[in-house]
């Protein structure tokens, strides 16, 4: 269980939020939600205990696990199996155990083999009750929910797709006990439907509590029993004991309710004002003009205040440079990790102003696809083609082209240096970094403010060609339409990776790579339905 009393949380110096308490009790599944940049995510990581609030206390009974936007936490050469069983200790106990196996088979006499028998009884032991070969089969279980296949189970996380070392943290939080509190900070992230079905039922059986940060409506009208509205205009919460369905009924009652009440009183206030004026004159009515006006006053001073339209970022994509014909191109791109062959024999020509989409199942090389095509990494063998006149605009999935201890303004700054300190500031404020934020380093934003510092770096890059991977994730409802209409509005070629389908009516594909089989055709409506489980 958590409980908050009187938390409040700051970002620098700017306010967040005030005056939270509140309880996460076994049984309660919280929906967290409101625009990016309202403190979701700082509120997340305080109730799991990574970051102190500016005032108030937060207690934690039991244990408490959180997925962060984040998931580069693992140790890269860990095994995938390994970083799952950590949830519970297990992965110690198995190493150790297999060390005693290892230690059998080389032992060279009866008392070496004594000590390595005793050894893997002890081992042996210590698995078995942390739930043994039980509990090892479970993590499989879960990891197979989530779409990792059978075969990664044994490979090292680093050799993992961003969207695989994701569903690896997941599976490791899910798998960490039924008992304890789940803080989920966009989980179906990278997940592909059926994976996204798999977790909507995992969660409606959750024995203890949840917190999740989702813009996927449909979780959480599946999974959530109460939900907490943050108010960034406010710097508040609004909770509401229901589910996802019933608040959003209540919420839009609401606003009508506040709207027709002011209305009422605003009519009834000018009207006394109107009458207090033609009172005023005359000394005989002048006090009771003055009272009259007063209580006009206090009916205006006693409504609820009107709720502030929230900030939509204005976001641009950059006016592109000229180009060739074809700027962008790759002749038989192969690449592999830790053995396994990822890509092999992508042939790729992008012309100028074309729209590609490349579908394929998580894992089946769509990020690293990218990365090569922007110069992340580099082939094993093949090669990446620019063309006359190109000017390549990345968008990583994983935010790698931001660089996390430097601020905000850093960052854009060093995306185009040729601009100057104003002209950087008045970029971030259309993207709805002002003031004191222009000054917080990149690390500490969230998923959704990462996503707008991204966007806002490419704006003066002058790009011909963007490489966009999943460029909609973490994005509110109205960021997100910000994003889809400059996508529609670009002049450029676009190469996208995507599991949105908003994004490809945005984009208007003329063509579709497939992968892993490197197939290309134009693009057709038929391809669809493989969107949702890229």
């Amino acid at each position: 269980m958590i409980t908050v009393r009187d938390v409040e949380l700051r970002a620098g110096a700017r306010l967040l939020l005030s005056g939270l308490s509140f309880t996460v009790s076994p049984g309660d599944r919280i929906g967290l939600v409101g625009r990016n940049g309202a403190g979701k995510t700082t509120l997340m990581t305080a109730l799991a205990g990574r970051s102190k609030p500016a005032a108030g206390a937060v207690t934690r009974t039991g244990p408490v696990e959180l997925l962060a936007q984040d998931s580069r936490a693992a140790d890269p050469a860990v095994t995938v199996t390994d970083r799952i069983l950590s949830a519970r200790g297990l992965d110690r106990a198995l190493q150790r155990l297999r060390a005693a196996e290892a230690a059998m088979a080389e032992a060279t006499g009866p008392a070496a083999l004594e000590r390595a028998m005793n050894a893997y009884a002890r081992a042996e032991a210590a698995f078995q009750a942390g739930g043994g070969y039980a509990a090892e089969a479970e993590a499989a279980r879960v990891a197979a929910g989530l779409g990792l296949p059978g075969r990664v189970l044994t490979e090292p996380v680093g050799a993992l797709s961003g969207g695989q070392r994701r569903r690896v943290e997941l599976a490791r939080i899910l798998f960490a006990g039924h008992d304890g509190t789940l803080l989920l900070d966009e989980p179906t992230n990278h997940l592909d439907a059926d994976s996204v079905a798999w977790l909507r039922t995992f969660l409606q059986g959750h024995q203890g509590g949840l917190v999740v940060i989702s813009h996927d409506t449909g979780l959480l009208a599946d999974v959530v029993n109460r939900v907490f509205h943050l108010d960034a205009t406010r710097a508040t919460i609004d909770i509401h004991n229901t589910g996802w369905h019933t608040y959003l009924a209540q919420r839009e009652a609401d606003e009508r309710r506040r709207a027709r009440e002011r209305a009422n009183a605003e009519r009834k206030a000018a009207s006394l004002h109107a009458q207090a004026d033609r009172m005023k004159a005359r000394s005989a009515t002048a006090v009771t003009a003055r009272s009259m006006a007063r209580r006009a006053d206090r009916m205006l001073a006693g409504l609820e205040p009107a709720r502030r339209t929230e900030k939509v970022a204005k976001i641009r994509l950059p006016e592109p440079a000229p180009c060739g014909r074809m700027p962008l191109g790759a002749i038989s791109l192969a690449k592999s990790y830790g053995g396994h062959r990822v890509l092999q024999g992508v042939d790729l020509a992008v012309d100028r102003g074309s729209r590609l989409v490349i579908l394929g199942l998580n894992g089946a090389g769509k990020t690293t696809l990218l990365r090569l095509l922007a110069g992340q990494e580099t082939p094993d063998s093949g090669r990446v083609v620019h063309g006359p006149g190109l000017r390549l605009g990345y968008f990583a999935q994983e935010h790698d082209t931001l660089r996390t201890a430097r601020t905000v303004r850093e960052n854009l700054a060093d995306a185009a240096p040729h601009l100057t300190d104003g002209e950087v500031r008045r970029v971030l404020g259309s993207f709805l970094f002002a003031g004191d934020d222009a000054d917080k380093p990149a690390g500490v934003l969230s998923g959704g403010e990462k996503t707008r510092l991204a966007l806002a770096a490419l704006v003066h890059s002058g790009a011909n060609v963007l490489l966009l991977d999943e460029p909609t994730n973490n994005l509110d409802p109205a960021s997100r339409g910000e994003v889809l209409a400059a996508v529609g509005s670009y002049p450029g070629a676009i190469v996208m990776v995507t599991h949105d389908e908003g994004a490809i009516d945005a984009l208007r594909p003329d063509r579709v790579l497939l992968l892993p089989d490197a197939d290309e055709d134009l693009w057709s409506e038929d391809y669809r339905d493989l969107v949702a489980l890229a």
